[in-house]
């Protein structure tokens, strides 16, 4: 049997979904990873859904697998349990990428320590607003670089408390790469409602506390908007 470029998601839930959903058209082969308390498998499920545990012989991935054209997520909601996924995977493949979501920072680092090539901080109100982002043409190529390949870019959610800091602007009329060095893409806010900033809509809205953005930029930049502004939202 000829090995796929295959893109390998260990876990079954809404964010392995959503993951699935977003980097179908860049690999041959998505199989999702069941864990053996997760919930059953769906009817209809439209990608290949196998079961494992933490103790299985990861060997038969590189049998079926062009592991070294593929990429792992780790995406188990446990944090120790997808750590410790982290470390047995990386254990076995040296130099495959791997990418592991996390709750929070003291999560990341312990992910990034584990060996994970990238690590995606998950909150889940910025999960759906990003999966409404990449039905969107225009990002899609962007979004999938930021959050799945190397890139020294970063996606955040930042939380406004400082208002009076845009003196009653709609976030259009604001300059932020050239201010802030940052890009702004979305607005959620505090009814949980989300605008595209680009978007008619969004011109009816001056940002206000208690507002999130959405934002791309260099980690260092991000910081110092976050400064500024309010803080980041995790």
């Amino acid at each position: 049997m000829m090995k796929t470029r295959s893109a390998l998601i260990f876990g079954y839930n809404e964010f392995a979904l959503e993951i699935a959903d977003n980097i179908a058209h860049k690999y041959e082969n998505i199989t999702i990873f069941k864990f053996d308390d997760e919930s059953k498998k769906r009817n209809g499920e439209k990608y290949s859904v196998a079961s494992f545990d933490l103790s299985d012989n990861w060997d038969v991935l590189e049998k079926k697998f062009d592991m070294e054209n593929s990429v792992i997520f780790c995406a188990l909601l446990d944090d120790a349990t997808n750590i410790f996924l982290t470390i047995s995977l990386r254990a076995s493949f040296a130099n495959v990428s791997i990418i592991s979501l996390a709750k929070d920072k003291e999560s990341a680092n312990k992910l990034t320590m584990a060996g994970a090539s990238k690590v995606i901080p998950i909150v889940q109100t910025t999960a759906s607003i990003i999966s409404d982002m990449l039905k969107k043409p225009i990002v899609t190529e962007v979004l999938h670089n930021i959050l799945y390949e190397k890139s020294n870019l970063k996606i955040a959610q930042v939380c406004v408390e400082q208002d009076t800091f845009f003196a009653g602007k709609h976030p259009y009329e604001v300059d932020w790469k050239n201010i802030y060095k940052i890009i702004v893409l979305f607005v959620l806010h505090e009814d949980m409602s989300s605008e595209f900033i680009y978007s008619s809509k969004a011109s009816h809205h001056s940002i206000k506390n208690g507002d999130k953005l959405v934002v791309v930029g260099y980690e260092e930049d991000i910081k110092l908007f976050e400064q500024n502004v309010g803080s980041r939202y995790e």
